[in-house]
């Protein structure tokens, strides 16, 4: 604790010093010019002059310069200090006393010397001591709080009443597994006397982890409004501090008042920023304040007694990073996953956002959720904001379901790009491409139906796009889906090759889409006659894009590479099959949606089965 309060003090001892030097240049250099400045040097003729004028009041000898100092009026009446040389003049006693100016030997030091001291040391040090006032202020703001002795260390955390909160598990849909982990907690924050009675003691800690916008958050939130206590709320990285030592200080301040409001609900906000793994402790790239930070948090978790009800929840999307001694029983005893939604919690989290907007009668929020696989609650929750906001540029005070429809297609591929143009062969392209992946998609047999099928450019850079809904959601999907995707996606450019003869830019997308399937498909789903059942990929962040990197020699990363070419390239011949055989239905197809522009599933299908 000592070096970290030298620590500490040394910045304000520089800025102490500093000033100090400052003020004695100051003192030495600008100062004192500025007072000669004031004295104005004129000739001993001009003088004589200004006496025989009148404007000369008094007149004093300094003896060590050898001059004259007077005070003096100008034509305009305003009084200042002159100087003039001493010059051997016998009658200048006679001169003065005629023109009755008083005069001595001595310096007019009183007025000079007030002056003299209050411009070398009043002034600047009233200057500094505003300068540091508002120094200690900014910083006082970029640190969240005061930075004076009584505030250091304080964990700002906010106290939120139950009847702040106003979430319950009522308000939290598609996370019904999480909700069942999480009223356990609630049961015991109620009745906690049921618990001691048989000796059990509740987990100190749980930790929710999953995608951005599930709702881990909201969790946090309903369990205090359902167990009515108060809740704790700080992010992870509010202990962060720039003095050493802050972030500790700060987590025994959290708490030290979650006891005192015990019992509570403590819930930490992205966790990882202050829980990564700690390094191999040889000080190279390590991060000593966070390590404090974080060794002070695991003291704190065992030293408080989870029978007085202090329940620690935390959250996180990086659950890998977690430094193991945080994720030990004891501490964050229980691990409850708060995945993406499937279908049926789609829907409902679509209707809880729904209630408070105004919805035609014929609203289907199945096709909805159908349409939003892998899409996040708080996705969802802009999909239905998107479609209000629709309604009301259209004019209507309801909302449809073509207006949610199209905030669907809004947050996949961007707003409609109303004022491009393209030429009408860029158009003609565009519409064989979009009509050959849902060509071959509706030919094979382990395709998701087409829904929808648009040659409007969209701000996200796509000039058209192809959806597919599936009628439900697919957990598992087989090798032979997976290929009928894949050959999906080399569909679109199949189709510019068939007829035009060459091939565009436009199936940039599709190409990274496919590679990356077929590399997932040899070297994580083991769908490889060569590699068998042999991981040759890690996959990282799995909540944050499922980052995956190699994990073999660089001899089998070229036979991976020249499998994936192969399967990619066995998808595109398939295609070319496909649309060969269909060429007729393909030029009949792309012509109506040139002239549509945009074009339903049943329309599509009722076209190609005629």
């Amino acid at each position: 604790m000592l070096d970290n309060n030298k620590r500490s003090r040394k910045p304000l001892i520089y800025y102490v010093l500093i000033a100090g030097a400052i003020i004695m240049l100051l003192n030495a250099f600008v100062f004192p010019a500025l007072l000669q400045r004031q004295v104005q040097p004129v000739g001993y003729s001009d003088f004589l002059r200004m006496v025989d004028a009148g404007q000369v009041t008094e007149v004093q000898l300094d003896e060590n310069d050898r001059q004259l100092i007077f005070l003096a009026r100008d034509g305009g009446g305003i009084e200042g200090i002159y100087k003039t040389a001493l010059f051997p003049d016998s009658s200048l006693r006679e001169r003065l006393e005629a023109a009755g100016v008083s005069f001595s030997a001595q310096i007019p030091t009183q007025n000079s010397t007030l002056l003299s001291f209050i411009i070398s040391w009043i002034l600047p040090v009233a200057l500094f001591s505003l300068l540091g006032k508002v120094l200690m202020s900014q910083m006082s703001k970029h640190m969240g709080g005061g930075i004076n002795a009584m505030s250091f260390g304080k964990s700002n955390a906010k106290i939120v009443a139950q009847q702040e909160t106003g979430v319950t598990f009522q308000d939290v849909a598609g996370e019904e597994e999480a909700k069942d982990a999480l009223k356990e907690i609630v049961d015991f924050l109620e009745h906690p006397d049921k618990y001691a009675s048989i000796g059990a003691r509740l987990p100190k800690g749980a930790l929710l982890v999953g995608p951005p916008g599930t709702g881990k958050t909201l969790l946090a939130r309903a369990v205090a409004g359902e167990a009515k206590v108060p809740f704790f709320s700080i992010s992870g990285s509010e202990f962060v501090e720039m003095f050493v030592g802050m972030g500790a200080a700060k987590v025994r301040d959290l708490f030290q008042q979650a006891n005192e409001k015990a019992p509570c609900i403590v819930f930490i906000d992205e966790i990882d920023t202050i829980g990564k793994k700690r390094d191999n402790g040889s000080g190279i790239g390590g991060n000593d304040e966070r390590e404090q930070t974080l060794n002070q948090l695991l003291t704190e978790m065992d030293g408080f007694d989870g029978r007085k009800g202090v329940v620690i929840l935390a959250a996180t999307n990086r659950p890998e990073s977690l430094d193991p001694a945080l994720l030990r029983p004891g501490r964050f005893d229980r691990r409850i996953p708060v995945e993406l939604p499937d279908l049926q919690g789609r829907v409902a989290i679509l209707k809880v956002h729904a209630k408070g907007i105004k919805t035609a009668q014929d609203i289907d929020m199945n096709e909805i959720g159908r349409a939003t696989s892998g899409a996040s609650g708080a996705e969802l929750a802009n999909i239905v904001n998107e479609a209000a906001l629709r309604a009301v540029r259209e004019g209507r005070d309801v909302v449809t379901q073509e207006d949610l429809m199209e905030s669907v297609e809004t947050v996949i591929a961007g707003y409609q790009r109303k004022n491009a143009v393209l030429s009408e062969r860029e158009r003609s392209i565009v519409s064989y491409h979009e009509i050959g992946h849902a060509l071959v998609a509706a030919a094979q047999s382990h395709s998701a139906p087409v829904a929808k099928i648009t040659i409007v450019p969209r701000t996200s850079g796509a000039l058209g796009y192809t959806m597919q809904i599936d009628e439900e959601d697919h957990n598992l999907m087989s090798r032979e889906e997976l290929l009928a995707k894949l050959t999906t996606l080399t569909g679109g450019q199949a189709a510019e090759q068939l007829i035009f003869g060459s091939i565009t830019t436009g199936a940039s997308n599709d190409i990274e889409k496919a590679t990356k399937l077929a590399r997932a498909m040899i070297t994580r789903y083991g769908m490889s006659e060569s590699f068998g059942m042999v991981a040759l990929e890690a996959v990282t962040n799995q909540y944050l894009g499922g980052d995956a990197s190699l994990a073999c020699s660089a001899a089998y990363a070229e036979k991976i590479d020249d499998q994936v070419v192969d399967l990619v390239r066995e998808a595109r011949a398939r295609a070319d099959k496909i649309l060969r055989e269909n060429e007729a239905k393909l030029h009949e197809l792309a012509k109506y949606l040139l002239e549509k522009e945009t074009i339903t599933g049943e329309e599509f299908m009722s076209i190609l089965n005629a």
